[in-house]
């Protein structure tokens, strides 16, 4: 339970615990949608070479992960600690990562998750070029944010750049301000999701530092907590290729010691 005028500690949503009973439920929920794709399919050899296909891909990202925290350990370093240099390192280092698991993970969805220089942008698929998600100066959290609008938008959204979403920036009045938050409430509960699956710490962004209002009674924070909840809960309320992201970034790191 959380006051809806404070800031949740988003920490503790997904313990231990929960992270595993988590990834157990969508396993079964991936494993019920092989089943009936390939009943309907009739491809039972396509099914089991996706399927060794998508464990060579976890095992080769987990593998990664490994080597990449082997050696900023070595090094003492981490997220929080270290230089600015280590930790610029650092990070360009583990989004490096998250692009590749990306973009082998849904490769055959035709999207390519890049790193921008500059703001956040999506570009749908153009004749021979696939959809890229681009995101806002090669930092490993805006990944995950734009992955989220991605898993959020569907199909049809897909097909418009920027997935046709309305979008003001810093300095929005205080009514642009409560729709901006609404409109981001479901893509930052994936987000911290999928930062708390990698054992990251995830904080909520009201992109409203410009803001000449009182934004002290929003409940913006509380809100995202409790949608993250709810699919913590009830995970098959999750968008498809969010189910898919989550449970590869859950299988990665609960394998690890």
């Amino acid at each position: 339970m959380t006051s809806k005028f404070s800031s949740p500690y988003f920490s503790t949503l997904l313990t231990p615990d929960s992270a595993l009973a988590l990834l157990t439920q969508l396993t079964d929920l991936q494993s019920h949608s092989l089943t009936d794709s390939s009943k309907a399919d009739k491809a039972l050899n396509t099914t089991a070479s996706t399927n060794t296909q998508s464990k060579l891909c976890l095992k080769q990202a987990q593998q990664q992960w490994q080597r990449i925290h082997s050696h900023y350990e070595q090094r003492a370093i981490s997220a929080t600690t270290g230089s600015d240099k280590a930790q610029y390192d650092y990070e360009h280092a583990i989004t490096d990562w998250l692009i590749s698991l990306f973009n082998a993970l849904f490769f055959e969805q035709n999207v390519r998750l890049v790193r921008g220089k500059h703001d956040p942008e999506y570009f749908p698929a153009q004749d021979d070029k696939p959809a890229r998600i681009e995101f806002a100066h090669g930092f490993f959290s805006s990944a995950l944010h734009e992955i989220s609008h991605w898993c959020i938008a569907g199909m049809k959204r897909r097909q418009l750049p920027d997935f046709g979403y309305w979008y003001a920036p810093d300095g929005r009045t205080a009514t642009q301000q409560q729709a901006f938050e609404q409109m981001e409430i479901r893509p930052q509960a994936l987000e911290c999701l999928f930062t708390l699956a990698c054992r990251r710490p995830f904080q909520v962004s009201q992109d409203n530092l410009f803001a000449d209002f009182d934004t002290s009674s929003s409940t913006f924070g509380a809100d995202v907590y409790e949608q993250a909840s709810h699919y913590i809960n009830a995970p098959q309320t999750l968008p498809r290729d969010a189910k898919t992201l989550l449970r590869a970034l859950l299988t990665i790191h609960n394998d690890l010691s």
